[in-house]
């Protein structure tokens, strides 16, 4: 996983737009604001550098597909070669990479969340709402490790919004993290590793990987990642 930050000058976001593909450019053009324009535009130039670093390969010529799902693929020479996940909320994100297993990964900004157990008794699974209600104070932040584990795992098996959050479970901080049953049944949960992540202080960040016991290790792109892309 590589942590990135994604607040740039206006000369790094116009690098970065510059090694982005047609269908890119076009979604980046769909947002109203130019904060979450750029950061987008960030993040996927971000996802690019590092996948050309792992395929030795050109960040500009890398091309994408999506899954019926909607997941996105490589395409082209480097079709099946890594499977990877990016995630992106305020100014920071997370790639997650792996040359073998499915993988999912996601990072939220906090925020107030005097709901938060309503939110689960209406989404989350029996097991997570009663881990949640047993919190106490650090319910909040317990809902954020929730969230962003349920959100790795949906991403990793590329379900998308076909997969209920109430139909597998994760483990509650102070528990380690680990996915504990899908579709009520443990046996499935034991082939995952689920990993908490903090790309940056007070920031909730998780990763899920299709392999039992896997090892992970966050990274950090340096501040200057920006000025190594690949010019027009």
């Amino acid at each position: 996983m590589w942590s990135v930050g994604l607040r740039l000058s206006a000369a790094r976001c116009a690098a970065c737009l510059s090694v982005l593909d047609g269908e890119e450019r076009a979604r980046s053009d769909r947002f109203l604001r130019a904060e979450d324009r750029d950061r987008f535009v960030a993040s996927h130039a971000a996802l690019r550098l590092v996948l050309a670093g792992f395929l030795d390969a050109d960040a500009r010529a890398l091309a994408f597909s999506t899954s019926m799902t909607g997941k996105p693929e490589l395409a082209g020479p480097e079709v099946g070669r890594l499977r990877f996940n990016l995630s992106h909320s305020g100014g920071h994100a997370l790639v997650a990479v792996s040359t073998t297993a499915r993988i999912g990964v996601d990072v939220e900004v906090p925020r107030p969340m005097p709901d938060a157990l309503r939110i689960a008794r209406a989404h989350f699974h029996p097991r997570e709402v009663a881990a949640l209600a047993a919190c106490g104070r650090a319910v909040e932040a317990a809902f954020f490790a929730c969230w962003t584990g349920k959100e790795a795992f949906v991403k990793a098996v590329g379900a998308g919004l076909s997969m209920p959050l109430d139909g597998f479970a994760v483990a509650i901080p102070p528990a380690p993290p680990a996915i504990l049953e899908i579709g009520g049944l443990r046996a499935p949960a034991a082939g995952w590793t689920l990993a908490t992540l903090a790309p940056a202080p007070g920031l909730p960040g998780a990763v899920a990987i299709e392999a039992p016991c896997a090892a992970c290790a966050l990274r950090r792109l340096r501040p200057d990642w920006a000025d190594r892309l690949p010019g027009p």
